[in-house]
């Protein structure tokens, strides 16, 4: 066929099925996509058909919506949907509003405790209306060697694929596209969050498996991200240097609503900028955790200090980046060497705000670390000196925390002048009521020796006898 017999271009679009997303809340809708190229005189000289999906996203659904109404918003804005499919849309809508919530939204609630890192969601930033195929890998490569906008959509669709576990050794065996994806990122990963993001989190999709790691070091993905967090917590510090200048130039002319107004502008940029950067680290920081399973990747880790990066980063607010953060550092502080560089870097006061707090698994492996640094005579002296022992002493009637408190607070009680701070907390009151009302035939070996340690020091002691005869009560209780 010669090109200039080519005259016209005929698309046509037959609509298919409609499914909810498995993980989302929106709609995935299936459609048949016919172009023929026709000759000058009308007849068909080519055709191709393709099945293609568009996903609705159903951002504003809740308990409280009103399904019919939203039904017939979805039908009448989206073309693929013929009008006699209003009562199925309606349905789905309905099941998409009562499904339960996936596991990735549990564990944030005040008295939930899961015990387990949630993966990062994808990148809140890229919205695609298709769905990637295996089959399409090479045009996504393709993608790679144009401008900015195109990288992204290509790493975004390649993302999609590697989520899937059941893609990646498929990926793998592609030898172009982890390499092309690790060469975009060595070049381009200052000009766009969204692309650094979306390619270190296929490398994070990797790294999930231990066997993959070896093609992550391959690529130098691991120090190439490090130097990545480094440089984002250094333009995290501009930021808010630059903002507070902003702020306190505005209070200082307050007649001046022009300044006002600027600092506002700013202050939500910055949020955005931070909600950004914080699914970065988060990815990032992953990725490194996974790869620190083998010890001498972790020994180089610290001797590019990931540890202080770890530390600098407990001043966010994201509640999932400091999980990760905080285990990551829990890893770390088993070596006394790594809890020595923490004490330095100010951890305790870091660690401070978090005790306590409402969301349940941060507390939890919040108060595992500082376990962990407790070992250290001098870590203990701040936990001290810094008013977290009350802190502590309050957890103690928390049951997902009783038994970390009890062992932080044994480990406390070791030293001497720790001791009589005891008198100031209701621990020893409390403490002695869970020996004396504990039904089980022993009592728990960190709870007697807490209290074998409180009753060293005369003052400690004398609360004790005083507490109304329980000494005597106790005598009756003897234990072996």
């Amino acid at each position: 066929m010669q090109a200039e017999d080519a005259r016209y271009l005929k698309r046509k679009v037959k609509g298919g099925s409609i499914d909810v997303h498995p993980t989302e809340r929106a709609l995935v809708v299936n459609y048949e996509l016919e172009a023929t190229i026709l000759g000058e005189l009308g007849d068909p000289m080519l055709g191709e058909r393709k099945e293609c999906q568009k996903i609705i996203r159903l951002r504003n659904l809740n308990s409280t919506t009103d399904i019919a109404t939203l039904a017939r918003e979805v039908v009448d804005k989206c073309k693929l949907i013929h009008p006699s499919k209003l009562p199925e849309v309606e349905q789905l809508l309905y099941y998409l509003q009562n499904r339960k919530e996936t596991s990735s939204t549990k564990g944030a609630k005040k008295g939930q405790l899961t015990g387990k890192l949630n993966d990062p969601p994808p990148y809140e930033g890229t919205e695609l209306d298709e769905v990637a195929s295996v089959n399409d890998i090479d045009d996504y490569i393709e993608l790679l060697y144009e401008d900015i906008p195109e990288k992204v959509r290509g790493t975004a669709l390649v993302l999609q694929l590697a989520r899937n576990p059941d893609n990646l050794e498929e990926l793998l065996q592609n030898e172009t596209v982890l390499g092309a994806l690790a060469r975009v990122l060595r070049e381009d990963w200052k000009k766009s969050v969204e692309l650094s993001t979306n390619i270190i989190y296929v490398f994070f999709c990797f790294s999930s498996f231990s066997q993959f790691h070896g093609v992550i070091a391959h690529f130098k993905v691991g120090a190439l991200v490090m130097s990545i967090v480094e440089h984002e917590l250094k333009r995290h510090d501009l930021w808010k240097d630059e903002l507070l200048k902003k702020r306190r130039t505005a209070e200082s002319n307050p007649g001046d609503p022009a300044l006002k107004k600027d600092f506002d502008r700013s202050y939500k940029k910055y949020q955005s900028l931070l909600k950004k950067q914080d699914q970065l680290l988060r990815v990032s920081f992953y990725l490194l955790l996974n790869l620190a399973e083998d010890a001498k990747v972790e020994i180089k880790m610290k001797n590019k200090n990931v540890i202080p990066m770890l530390v600098k980063t407990l001043e966010r607010d994201n509640y999932e980046l400091l999980i990760l953060v905080v285990s990551f550092l829990k890893k770390l502080s088993i070596f006394v060497e790594n809890k020595i560089e923490m004490g330095q870097s100010q951890i305790i006061e870091k660690l401070a705000k978090l005790i306590p707090c409402d969301h349940e698994d941060l507390l939890n492996i919040t108060l595992r670390l500082l376990l962990n640094l407790s070992f250290d005579t001098e870590l203990r002296s701040k936990i001290v000196k810094l008013g977290l022992l009350p802190k502590l002493v309050g957890l103690i009637g928390n049951e997902n925390h009783r038994v970390i408190v009890l062992c932080l607070l044994y480990h406390v009680s070791m030293d001497d002048k720790a001791k009589s701070m005891f008198t100031y907390t209701d621990c020893i009151p409390i403490v002695m009521k869970m020996i004396l009302e504990c039904p089980d035939e022993r009592v728990d070996p960190e709870l007697i020796a807490l209290g074998i340690n409180l009753a060293c020091t005369k003052r400690n002691a004398q609360i004790i006898c005083e507490g109304s005869g329980e000494i005597g009560r106790a005598s009756c209780r003897e234990r072996v």
